[in-house]
């Protein structure tokens, strides 16, 4: 694809959607960034800032913003997909009948849709089906985006339903401050991005409920377990889960203060309802959703994931955290690397 022609649309004017707009202006013309919200399409306009979002930022004088996902759509040749995960069928279904068939998607999305606990690119491929001969890359890896909007440096992966997907990806959203690895492995790197917002959920839980960094470092090494058991009994590559888009992103969301997971989890362990929580959140936790596709994918695939059945209970069966942990710290016990090499893992 000429590169000077490129007509680029991100669907999705949240902090990250916004954030990578943003990034993408710098150096291609014509970024349009599609807003949900009216009244934020209006303080986009007026401000050029997204003081609901992501507030101090000021963007690029070339982002233009629009109201209608038509006009989003019209003639772009790539698509970065940046909302949240249960509302990518819902808005896509709209978009269909003004996709290009041949364009580039690329999803930033992080999450699991709750219905058919399918990831973005399984969604999409659904939505498109054999009439669309469009590619899809998925994007993920250790990332805030405020952290990005002052060009922090960052290191993320991206993955495609081809190679060329990835390395189109790839070249798009390179940048000084952004470094972009390839990877070949998608189902890997939606994996990742997924289901370190349910760990951060626990290890968030687990901080405000005043325990040290100890029981943190456990909770992340064994969630990274959890990602590896699942996506290998799924068809990743285990190595993936030792990158960016496992470990890393894993790291990040568990420990920085940034994670909106790890909110959500500090509050649960401090003894606040989840109705109460999210009620205050402007901005989508993920992980809240993706725990209970989460848990039902892993019983179907037989995986064996005790901290994410634990945080499914306590979002969604009102277990108290404390009991969560003393399930957890009384199972039977084990050797760490019983099941290192197998892809079958007993429960």
């Amino acid at each position: 694809m000429d590169r000077e022609r490129r007509r680029i649309a991100v669907i999705g004017a949240g902090s990250w959607g916004t954030t990578l707009a943003n990034l993408l202006a710098e150096k291609e013309e014509g970024v349009l960034l599609w807003v949900f919200e009216e009244d934020l399409f209006r303080t986009l306009v007026e401000k050029r800032e997204n003081d609901f979002f992501l507030p101090g930022v000021r963007l690029a004088d070339s982002l233009r913003f629009t109201h209608s996902l038509e006009e989003a759509l019209a003639d772009r040749d790539t698509l970065v997909c940046a909302l949240p995960s249960h509302v990518v069928r819902q808005v896509f279904m709209k978009a269909r009948p003004f996709l290009k068939k041949t364009a580039l998607i690329v999803s930033v999305t992080k999450g699991l849709e709750d219905e058919t606990c399918q990831t973005t690119s399984q969604v999409l491929k659904e939505i498109l089906g054999p009439g669309f001969a469009v590619e899809i890359a998925s994007l993920s890896g250790p990332s805030f985006a405020g952290e990005v909007s002052r060009m922090i440096p960052t290191a993320v992966a991206v993955a495609g339903t081809a190679p060329r997907a990835a390395q189109e990806a790839q070249a798009l959203f390179f940048r000084p401050y952004f470094r972009v690895y390839t990877n070949p492995d998608i189902l890997g790197v939606e994996l990742g991005g997924a289901i370190k917002n349910v760990m951060a959920i626990a290890a968030g839980a687990s901080d405000g409920m005043g325990f040290g960094h100890s029981s943190r470092a456990a909770l992340i090494t064994r969630g990274l377990v959890e990602m590896t058991r699942l996506g290998v009994s799924m068809g990743a590559q285990r190595q993936t889960f030792f990158g960016l888009a496992g470990m890393g992103d894993l790291v990040l969301t568990c420990t920085g203060d940034l994670s909106r997971n790890r909110q959500v989890g500090l509050e649960l362990g401090r003894g606040k309802a989840l109705e109460e929580i999210l009620g205050g959140m402007r901005m989508v936790a993920e992980g809240v959703r993706t725990a209970k596709a989460l848990w039902e994918l892993a019983r179907r695939k037989k995986a064996e994931m005790p901290i994410t059945g634990k945080v499914y209970e306590i979002l969604y069966e009102g277990k108290n955290p404390r009991e969560a942990v003393q399930e957890l710290m009384s199972r039977l016990p084990r050797s760490e690397q019983e099941d290192t090499h197998t892809d079958s893992y007993p429960l």
